[in-house]
């Protein structure tokens, strides 16, 4: 086997608070939050004077991480367009399932979430939507029917 399991998915952010209160609105949980350089992760990542803020957040089951990393240096770049469609290159969103999509969309409002399209219905399966959050984070939601 060459894959025990994916640990985390990476976004880079340029206000570290509002993305960690939109994830914990969300029902994740902060691991941890912490400043990190170092020759250590210049060599992993690439790019050198890295300093950088990270956080670490789990979904309830403990399975699935989101880490965010603010960089003080270098400067972060932002991609264009801003907010990219869902047929740009790269990766779109992330999925979460959840136990009931309208509350969860209600409460990431708060925290300026909007619809990136509408709520929608997968046959008798599931209620689907794409949220767009701080710094123009796309989350997928998904609430199984039945």
């Amino acid at each position: 086997m060459t894959i025990r399991r994916m640990d985390n998915v990476l976004i880079v952010v340029d206000d570290l608070d509002a993305v960690i209160a939109f994830f914990v609105e969300l029902g994740m949980e902060l691991e941890g939050r912490g400043p990190i350089e170092g020759r250590w992760v210049e060599q992993v990542i690439g790019i050198t004077d890295v300093r950088q803020d990270v956080a670490m957040l789990r979904t309830p089951d403990g399975h699935g991480r989101v880490e965010l990393a603010m960089f003080h240096t270098p400067k972060a770049i932002r991609s264009q367009p801003e907010d990219a469609p869902a047929n740009t290159l790269g990766i779109r969103r992330i999925m979460f399932a959840v136990d009931d999509i309208e509350a969860v969309v209600a409460r990431l409002r708060t925290h300026g979430a909007e619809l990136v399209g509408e709520l929608a219905q997968y046959e008798d399966s599931y209620r689907l939507c794409y949220v767009r959050g701080p710094e123009g984070i796309v989350v997928g939601l998904a609430e199984q029917l039945g």
